[in-house]
């Protein structure tokens, strides 16, 4: 396993390079398995472990089964002190008799001051812990002011509550105001951002704020300075949800076009040649990019997490990664 240093510029920790995804922890993976699995992730040398407070709530979940797992475990492991807990809040059902939904109207609670300050402590009971060590806003807000998420985000840190916060599904030029924001209140930016990125990536399109863009890893890669602190980004569906693997499986998200077809046959193609899994490659392409980022793994058995710890430490040649970053010639 490998690490990487997390800092708002005021709080620092090391996490690991894969973070594993306990989403459906408790639900459609039922908790023998997901104390396995979690078992094997720290025995691997795992510590970063993210959830949120809606997780799986569209599986027949309270929307808190996951965090209520994760307390289960740490308490029973006595463990806590060993890893590093991301949560999210914004998008619990703000009207329990409505369905979410991830077009509007979406039912999200959002992020208005009096969210954050009723659903953060709520996380950490529902954990088991006395502080959170990544907190996200689940989506962009944009009926609420910058000046009072951040704000809310800022008197928690104050309060010992929260280590480094974070947002998710949202545009770079939301990221960059937010962080701004911040330094204009006083307090500690967003030090994490988390969005969809993998191997296939989709066609631009104005309003497509949950994927990771060259202008956001650009701006990551400018941080790290007194004027500007580090943000690191975490991605969600790394392998597509077994896009990347399977060669039969439908594309969702945008990213059904000639190009990711072409993609994933070339991605399968080097697996085969280096022998490691389309899996492995696709994460390794990500870990050993020219701007890294932390892989969110989402596994239901030990077997996929073995294959995925598998590519900790694969790295991939300057002529392997050139060739898998070349426009493929055959996109059809």
């Amino acid at each position: 396993m490998q690490y990487r240093t997390l800092s708002d510029g005021r709080t620092s920790f090391d996490v690991s390079t894969l973070c594993l995804g306990a989403m459906n922890f408790g639900t459609r993976t039922d908790e023998a398995t997901s104390r396995g699995i979690l078992d094997r992730f720290v025995e691997a040398g795992g510590t970063f472990i993210d959830t949120a407070n809606n997780y799986s709530l569209w599986a027949g979940g309270d929307g808190r089964d996951s965090e209520d797992l994760l307390a289960r475990w740490m308490s029973d492991r006595g463990n806590r002190d060993a890893l590093r807990i991301a949560t999210k809040l914004g998008a619990a059902q703000k009207d329990p008799s409505k369905p979410l939904s991830n077009t509007p109207p979406t039912n999200f609670e959002g992020l208005s001051a009096e969210v954050i300050r009723r659903q953060a402590p709520e996380s950490a009971r529902h954990l088991g812990i006395d502080h959170i060590d990544v907190l996200y806003g689940h989506v962009d807000d944009r009926d609420v002011a910058l000046a009072e998420t951040v704000g809310a985000f800022g008197e928690l840190q104050a309060a010992g509550l929260v280590g480094i916060t974070g947002i998710s599904n949202v545009p770079t030029w939301r990221v960059v105001e937010a962080r701004q924001e911040a330094q204009r209140q006083g307090i500690a930016p967003y030090g994490v951002v988390q969005q969809q990125y993998s191997y296939l990536y989709p066609a631009p399109r104005i309003g497509r704020n949950n994927f990771v863009t060259p202008d956001l890893l650009d701006y990551a890669a400018s941080t790290g300075t007194p004027e500007r602190p580090q943000l690191a980004i975490t991605v969600y569906s790394p392998l597509h949800q077994g896009g990347i693997a399977r060669l039969d499986k439908p594309l969702w998200g945008g990213v059904d076009h000639p190009t990711s077809h072409a993609r994933r046959a070339l991605l399968h193609e080097v697996a085969a040649e280096i022998g490691a899994t389309p899996n492995q490659v696709a994460l390794a392409w990500l870990l050993g990019a020219e701007v890294p980022v932390i892989p969110v793994v989402g596994v239901s058995s030990l077997a996929q997490l073995e294959e995925a710890l598998g590519a900790a430490d694969l790295v991939l040649d300057a002529e392997v990664r050139e060739r898998l970053d070349a426009e493929p010639a055959d996109a059809r």
